[in-house]
């Protein structure tokens, strides 16, 4: 059973056309319009081994903010309708992750019960023109369409960029665990007998 899912969402805001595979080899073709949230979503594709095609435009000439959190609301949607009623899969992933001076921890719990946890503190505001708070707008859009408890936190980090890139690589990472198919179970992981709500 392929876990592939598309997402369209059209709004007067933004426009966007999203299609992810689980399991696939990290090729990625990703056209947003903001180059930085490229970057970052081709990390994603390529450190998590997602197939992940994106292509989105956006009032960017007011700000990034809509195509942003639009795109994280989509991407949390096509996970969350690629895996299906989860059967069999780890349910909870982890990763700490270094990138130069910064360092990322992400723990997720592919739950159900959406619950995002940011901890990140910035000393740059910008990117070149790319607003940093809106990482924090990107994840709490995912979290709350992917239905996962999300915690990312960190530790240290003084580059801006560096902080990133380790947050969208190790949120790609723990995803990758926690969407992984376990062998020894058959079931859905969760006493509750779902892992819808």
């Amino acid at each position: 059973m392929s876990r592939i899912s598309v997402v369209e969402r059209q709004t007067k805001e933004t426009n966007i056309s999203l299609e992810i595979n689980i399991d696939g080899k990290g090729s990625y073709n990703i056209t947003t319009g903001i180059p930085f949230l490229d970057h970052m979503l081709e990390l994603f594709a390529k450190h998590g081994l997602f197939d992940l095609k994106i292509t989105a435009s956006g009032d960017t000439d007011v700000d990034d903010h809509h195509t942003v959190e639009d795109l994280g609301m989509c991407l949390g949607e096509a996970v969350n309708n690629a895996l299906g009623d989860k059967k069999g899969i780890r349910r909870y992933g982890s990763f700490l992750l270094p990138m130069d001076e910064a360092l990322a921890e992400v723990a997720m719990d592919l739950s159900g019960r959406p619950f995002v946890v940011f901890n990140v503190e910035w000393q740059q505001e910008k990117i070149k023109t790319f607003d940093t708070s809106l990482v924090e707008e990107f994840w709490r859009g995912f979290g709350m369409r992917a239905f996962v408890n999300l915690h990312i936190i960190v530790k240290s980090g003084k580059d801006a960029h560096h902080i990133c890139e380790a947050i969208f690589k190790a949120v790609a990472r723990a995803l990758d665990v926690a969407s992984a198919i376990d062998p020894r179970r058959s079931d859905i992981p969760s006493t509750k007998g779902t892992l819808t709500e």
